[in-house]
């Protein structure tokens, strides 16, 4: 099981001194997040790239449903090529915030589920062979252009992709699951009642059931990355059990620590700091 972590605040340039510290002490990726204003997450992986050689670089998430698509292909796009191929990208639904609605209004989940879907496929429409991709949907569209096209990324056909998914509470389609098991990963959403502990139960149901759905489709399981996000410092999030070894044989190929419950400000950075130079977990 590969290792990673989220930078819950940092600039830019400090993105990329813990980038540079996470690869020297073993980490697997160093991972941006996305607001609509604030310190740009593709910049930030941007930078990390010029001083790394093998970390590699991603979002813990995008709300891709909010980017106009080719923005967020080029975006992506560059840092791949800055990097040699290093980059990925998770995306889901988003959530809402005072920092979104203060510039956009929430359309609804299920304006925002198409929007996501549409985004994906001119995404990977454009990364894969942008001269002739044409693309007609309900929010974007695309036509076939060959003007001043960029170089392709060294990950083909695309930067992979991982994607937020939850089992429908009652059942039924399970559409946020289906969308997962298109792309290149899978992020559980577990939500435990009452702030209990994530169980590694819950999570291989939910492993399982994409298992399933890949199987139908015939695509291949080998490769497929699957994400536990984890807090193993502090109590942003909880997993029972809370040693790796359980989440990897329920099916985990990635433990993402995610720090959230850090202070924003000096202080946190250099807790943040601490715990990237400590190594992951297993590490410790």
């Amino acid at each position: 099981m590969k290792s990673g972590f989220v930078v819950p605040y940092a600039t830019e340039r400090e993105f990329a001194e813990l980038g540079r510290l996470g690869e020297e002490r073993g980490w697997d990726a160093v991972l941006g997040w996305e607001a609509l204003y604030g310190v740009e997450a593709w910049v930030q992986l941007g930078a990390a790239a010029m001083v790394t050689e093998r970390i590699r670089l991603g979002t813990l998430l995008t709300p891709a449903s909010r980017h106009r698509p080719w923005d967020l292909a080029s975006r992506v796009g560059s840092v791949d090529r800055i990097s040699g191929g290093r980059a990925f990208m998770s995306v889901g639904l988003g959530a809402l915030h005072p920092g979104w609605l203060a510039f956009e209004a929430d359309e609804g989940r299920a304006a925002r589920a198409r929007k996501l879907d549409e985004s994906l496929a001119i995404y990977a429409g454009l990364l894969g062979d942008a001269a002739t991709f044409t693309y007609a949907g309900r929010y974007y569209s695309a036509g076939a252009n060959d003007f001043m096209l960029p170089p392709s990324t060294p990950q083909r056909p695309h930067p992979p992709v991982w994607v937020v998914g939850a089992p429908s509470p009652g059942g039924g389609r399970q559409r946020s699951l289906e969308r997962a098991a298109r792309w290149q990963g899978l992020i559980p959403a577990i939500h435990a009642p009452d702030g209990r502990p994530k169980t590694v139960e819950a999570f291989a149901a939910v492993v399982d059931t994409v298992r399933r759905l890949r199987a139908e489709q015939g695509l291949p399981w080998e490769g497929y990355d699957v994400v536990i996000e984890a807090d193993s410092w502090g109590s942003f999030t909880t997993l029972e059990p809370a040693e790796p070894p359980a989440w990897e044989q329920a099916g985990a190929t990635w433990w993402i620590d995610s720090w959230w419950d850090v202070p924003q400000g000096g202080e946190g950075l250099a807790e943040v700091r601490r715990r990237v130079a400590a190594g992951p977990p297993p590490s410790r």
